[in-house]
């Protein structure tokens, strides 16, 4: 019975992130995992989310621990968790919030994995270079203008990965120098759309017109035979991660949301503001930003050792 009562009020609190804050299926997915989870912890206890007590949520806290969960994930399981009972509170299901003075687990402070800009242009490159190789296959030809495409794409955009493989068809058609993207929470946003990134999407559509002329007529820009019926996040990972090992990159240090960061933290290294970054990459808060401060302070002490008049004072 309690696991059940857990369920129903877990259900209730998905379906209003996503009726009320406009939620991704992949978020509302991970609230679930995180709170199923928790749900049951409670169940082997004789608890449940509407009578949990904080001494029990601060055991499964111990328990993540014991089961070998790093701090970052121990942490976001506790944020799920505290909204759960927010919600709970809020919507009169239950009166007091019992994770309200719980701390979570601290997490040590880093920066994002960073390509250099000469490691970008040789994944660039080589893309480029595979989708210009004469005497291969049309469908060779349209996987590799694809992956040309999408590493173009998404070093100019700074796009995530789930908005870059839905892109609408109409993105292939736009003459402007810039895209409109839905991110999260249903929010509007415009990213720079580079001449390069224009030109590689138009040679992969032409070569999937003369490869697979009925995927060119769904309504995706890079559509494929996946349920979703585009690219996934997945099939992409492996493309860049095999590309990135033919220009000497490790495995380990690549992937789509690397190249995100590369985006951002290039535009910050060459004096772009921190707010028209975070702008960029479609964070509603600029905290989400601020982990780039790294690249901030390299460039303000480099500001100073270069301009400041007594800068090269030894004394």
């Amino acid at each position: 019975m309690t696991a059940a009562r857990s369920a129903g009020l877990i259900d209730l609190f998905l379906d209003m992130i996503a009726a009320e804050r406009g939620a991704a299926r992949n978020t509302i997915d991970a609230y679930r995992r995180d709170l199923a989870d928790y749900a049951g912890f409670l169940e082997k206890r004789g608890a449940s989310a509407a009578d949990v007590d904080t001494a029990t949520i601060r055991l499964y806290l111990a328990d993540l621990q014991e089961r070998g969960f790093e701090a970052s994930s121990s942490a976001r399981r506790l944020s799920s968790i505290r909204q759960l009972h927010r919600f709970l509170v809020a919507e009169n299901l239950r009166a007091d919030d019992p994770a309200a003075i719980l701390e979570g687990p601290r997490r040590a402070a880093s920066a994002p994995k960073i390509l250099t800009v000469d490691q970008v242009d040789a994944l660039i490159e080589s893309a480029r270079a595979a989708s210009l190789a004469p005497d291969i296959s049309p469908t060779q030809k349209m996987r590799a203008a694809r992956l040309y495409a999408l590493v173009e794409l998404l070093y100019a955009t700074g796009l995530r990965v789930s908005e870059l493989v839905a892109l609408p068809k109409s993105a292939a058609r736009t003459k402007e120098a810039f895209l409109t993207v839905r991110g999260k929470g249903g929010r509007d946003r415009l990213v720079p759309l580079t001449p390069a990134a224009r030109e590689g999407v138009a040679a992969y559509r032409d070569a999937l017109k003369l490869s697979a002329p009925a995927l060119a007529d769904q309504k995706w820009l890079f559509p494929s035979d996946a349920e979703s019926g585009h690219l996934t996040r997945q099939a992409f990972a492996r493309d860049l991660k095999t590309l990135a090992a033919g220009v000497g990159i490790r495995a380990a240090s690549i992937s789509p949301h690397v190249l995100r960061h590369a985006f951002a933290s290039h535009l910050l290294q060459n004096g772009a503001d921190l707010r028209i970054v975070q702008e960029l990459l479609g964070h509603a808060d600029i905290s989400t930003t601020q982990i780039y401060t790294h690249v901030l302070d390299e460039r303000t002490r480099a500001m100073v050792r270069d301009l400041h008049p007594l800068g090269d004072d030894q004394g």
